[in-house]
Order: C-alpha cells, then structure tokens, then sequence
C-alpha cells in the first residue's frame, strides 16, 4: 500500500465503523474532511472530495463525485457531479446531472438526465426530469419544467437572473429570457420564448401558429426526384 492509499483506506475504515455502507470498498474515495452519516450507501465509482457531508440514509452513486456539498438525509445521487451546493432531504439526482456551484435544490425535488443547474435556488417539490439548463435563477416550490428548457442568462456581457414563483408549469422548449420574472401558478406552452413578464395564473404562448400545406412533401420530393 503506498502513502497515497493508507489514508483512503483509514479514512474508509472509519466511515464503515460508523455505519456506512460500501458494496465495494475499494471503489470508493473519501477524502479525510468528509462527513457520512449511518445508513448511506456509497456505491462504487463515488468520489467524495473536500468539506462535504453527506446525511444519513442517502444513495450515493455508482459514479458519482461531490466536492464541498451538503446532501441531506434520504437522497439518491446517481451517476451526477455536484460542486458547492447545498442539496435538501429527499432529493432525487441523476443519472447525468450536473449541479454546479452555488445551487440550493429544495427538499423532494427531483432533477434528472442531462439537466445542469448554475448559482440557482430550488423550492421544495420542484421537478426537473431531462434535458433543461437552469442558471442565475430563483424557483420557488412545486414547479415542473419540460424537457429542453433553458434560462438565457446571458446576453454576450453580463448574466441576469430569471425569477420563477411556485407551482408554475413550463413547458417542452421553453426559452427563459433573462432578466424576466414568471409569477406563481403561471403556465408557460411548449415552445415559447418568455421575455416578458408573466402575471400569476396566466399562460404564455409565443410561437408560430402552425400552418399545414397539403400535398408539399410530395411535390418536394418529385422535384429532388425521390420518390
């Protein structure tokens, strides 16, 4: 065992003794400041760096790494990277997220594959299941996002925060210019681009309306020659 190894493997005996579960110990690296609590399962390929601490009951990995976090008790982290944030009890993250520094996720909240939080704060209950970008943002409890939402937070010289109230539904590709506040209750329809305010209850829509143009296909591909 080299000098490298002996402090990872102390540091492993010692979370162990304290009722941490490990399907496989040596697949496993917590370095010396990180807090486990009793009943957490670390599985393999997790990486636990920094002035993290993990609370009890949780689920972390298989291939997971977490550098100077708060995870609650009774969360799952699934094959995600979190970086200074603070995650609440009972959180759902992963497989693919990234939560990246300065985010607060709300306790119950659920955020999935290929979803990338930034210097934001989630309420408690809020969902996001696949494919969103939520950065600079203020989301209050309860609210779902459809896949392939993003805040624009950026115009090309400073970033500018999106602020979004409870209970609000946006849908499938929503495009989130920021500045711009959404109130609670608010529902936003699939493909909009918000940069206006949305009063609460309201919907907002912001797209072409749909036009059907009979027989066009085929005629297009009469005139490529495919058939």
């Amino acid at each position: 065992m080299n000098d490298y190894s002996a402090p990872l493997q102390a540091k492993r005996e010692q979370l162990l003794a304290r009722g941490v579960l490990m399907m496989d110990p040596a697949a496993v690296y917590v370095e010396d400041q990180v807090e486990v609590g009793a009943g957490t399962m670390l599985l393999p390929g997790t990486i636990l760096r920094g002035k993290t601490v993990i609370g009890q009951n949780c689920r972390i990995g298989p291939y997971a790494m977490l550098t100077a976090c708060t995870v609650e008790d009774g969360c799952t982290v699934n094959a995600s990277q979190c970086e200074e944030s603070v995650i609440e009890r009972d959180c759902q993250i992963g497989p693919y997220a990234h939560i990246r520094p300065h985010c607060v996720v709300g306790a119950g909240s659920s955020i999935g594959a290929f979803v990338q939080l930034k210097n934001c704060n989630l309420g408690r209950g809020t969902k996001m299941a696949h494919l969103t970008y939520v950065g600079d943002s203020d989301v209050g409890d309860g609210c779902n996002f459809g896949c392939g939402t993003i805040t624009c937070n950026y115009d090309g010289f400073q970033k500018h925060r999106t602020t979004i109230g409870s209970g609000v539904f946006v849908g499938c590709n929503t495009n989130l210019v920021a500045p711009v506040t959404v109130e609670d209750g608010a529902f936003i329809a699939a493909g909009t681009t918000v940069t206006q305010p949305v009063p609460e209850d309201a919907m907002a829509i912001g797209r072409v309306r749909q036009e059907v143009k009979e027989g066009w296909a085929a005629e297009n591909r009469q005139k490529k020659g495919k058939r």
